[in-house]
């Protein structure tokens, strides 16, 4: 049995027989894209595989043709013919300031030069140093330089809280990359990769040449496992393993191609003694998400269905930070369908999966919404034993549990939209599958609950209620716009739940519930 690959980013060490590592063959894509030369960029979330990608680029173009046999590469390519390569990586550390942003630049020329066997004299210019080494690198092996650059944008999302900070760093680096540009002749190919993708007009105005292939279907699955992957290099895994399961938590990124898995999720599946988890989830911090979320007042049911359009979508500036943009690039977005409507496309955003609606909710839930942690045994116990009086218990507790500084200067608790956010949450945090917003020919059902085998429904409707006016109706407005009919065929068991919420006592004021079926 081959061994997992675990953090390992180098293409030489996951190629050494004496390690016996499993490899997904991408030099088929790494191949049609050498041979069309050329500029292109790729945007990818986080641990998908960009920098081992980005490596095997680099022994490709270095000719270490021993790395690749049995690959599809291996009798594709010209292994005589070499080309020098600079190799620039952001992805260690943190970057604080425009000075520490500088040293590393340096850092990684010098260490260019060093391979490369090359000396540069501008040590006072970050740019006219790597201009230098660029030229000297094309004269020293008379042949044009590949340049590759990984986690491109890092410096920049390091800071995205801090606007001030975060434009210093994007214009000095747009001053790097626009050395691009100015070295062509001396360019045989290159190759920038990151999580988000800037404007060229904020970062790469000049080098309009670049060619952004992160949503281009030919190379959809250049970072990532397809299933087919998952199913023939794991196959001696798979075991007791429920594909379909295994493809609900981890797979459902889509670049506008065949879907793939994030492999960091598998190969820490398979190491975990096949636990379902938030490996991939846990390996990032989205404070600056919950940041964000916090400044905008986002009504987190939205998450479930946002639309875009392709300009929207493709970029953004530290100018004018779109969450949703973010929310994609950064991967806890991605696309479930694309219209095409007057010539336009329009993309339609969730959760790829389960691992990410869960994990991002129940994050949301700690940190923005209550300062305690997420208590599931409850609702868990109130759905499996069909109980009303533990559901209105569990839903009791979870507003109690809401810190009193949530309410002061302000008067969120006086909308639906903030109990729904909180209830939002709560549920996907705990994994319970339910739909938001639950749109029926006569209306929006607030939340609708239902278990994979539509054993149980529960149709839910929230109404704010003050001392005035002490009866909202909410199950009645259920009644009357007949929202229970969408289920009712469907579903073994169909509940129908009223829940009023007071404005003064922050918390439920009436729990009615009748059994339709």
């Amino acid at each position: 049995m081959k061994n997992l690959p675990i953090g390992i980013q180098t293409f030489q060490k996951i190629r050494d027989k004496k390690e016996n590592y499993i490899y997904i063959d991408k030099t088929d894509l790494a191949l049609k894209l050498i041979n069309s030369s050329g500029y292109y960029f790729l945007s990818r979330p986080r641990r998908f595989g960009k920098s081992l990608f980005l490596d095997t680029l680099k022994d490709i173009f270095e000719g270490k043709k021993e790395l690749f046999e049995g690959l599809y590469i291996y009798d594709k390519w010209d292994w005589e013919t070499t080309y020098p390569v600079i190799k620039i990586s952001f992805g260690g550390g943190v970057t604080q300031s425009v000075e520490d942003l500088d040293k590393t630049i340096l850092w990684l020329i010098d260490e260019n030069q060093e391979r490369l066997e090359l000396e540069c004299k501008y040590k006072d210019s970050v740019k006219n140093c790597l201009l230098e080494l660029i030229k000297k690198a094309y004269q020293k092996y008379n042949q044009k330089v590949v340049i590759l650059i990984d986690e491109y944008d890092k410096p920049i999302l390091d800071n995205v809280t801090n606007k001030k900070l975060s434009k210093e760093i994007r214009d000095r680096l747009k001053n790097i990359y626009s050395v691009i540009k100015e070295s062509d002749q001396y360019v045989k190919f290159a190759f920038l990769t990151g999580v988000s993708k800037f404007s060229k007009v904020s970062l790469f105005s000049g080098l309009n040449n670049l060619e952004d292939i992160s949503l281009d279907a030919r190379y959809a699955t250049i970072c990532g496992y397809t299933h087919n992957d998952v199913k023939v290099q794991f196959e001696e895994r798979l075991k007791d393993v429920d594909l379909d399961e295994l493809k609900k938590w981890y797979n459902g990124y889509n670049f506008l191609g065949e879907g793939v898995y994030n492999p960091f999720d598998i190969l820490l599946f398979f190491s975990k003694n096949k636990i379902y988890s938030h490996y991939w989830f846990e390996t990032g911090s989205p404070a600056f998400l919950i940041e964000i979320l916090k400044e905008k007042n986002y009504f987190l049911p939205n998450l479930e269905n946002i639309y875009m359009s392709e300009t929207d979508l493709s970029s953004f500036d530290v100018d004018d930070i779109k969450l949703e943009t973010l929310l994609f690039q950064t991967g806890y977005l991605t696309i479930k369908e694309v219209k095409t409507r007057f010539n336009q496309r329009t993309f339609r955003l969730s959760y790829p999966n389960l691992e990410v609606r869960t994990a991002l909710n129940e994050r949301i839930f700690r940190y923005l919404l209550t300062d305690t942690i997420l208590q599931k045994n409850t609702m868990f116990d109130a759905i499996e034993f069909k109980d009303m009086k533990i559901f209105e218990k569990a839903i009791h507790q979870l507003f109690a549990s809401l810190p009193y500084n949530s309410y002061v200067n302000n008067d969120i608790q006086n909308y639906e939209g903030y109990y729904a956010n909180v209830i939002y949450s709560y549920l996907s945090g705990l994994g319970i599958e339910f739909i938001a917003e639950d749109v029926t020919n006569l209306g929006r059902i607030d939340v609708t609950i239902a278990t994979p085998d539509m054993s149980q429904v529960y149709i839910i409707e929230f109404k704010v209620v003050d001392t005035k006016n002490q009866n909202g109706k909410a199950l009645e407005q259920i009644k009357e716009k007949k929202y229970h009919e969408k289920y009712e065929a469907k579903a073994s068991e169909l509940i129908i739940i009223g829940m009023e919420f007071s404005k003064e006592d922050k918390n439920i004021s009436k729990f009615e519930w009748e059994k339709i079926v």
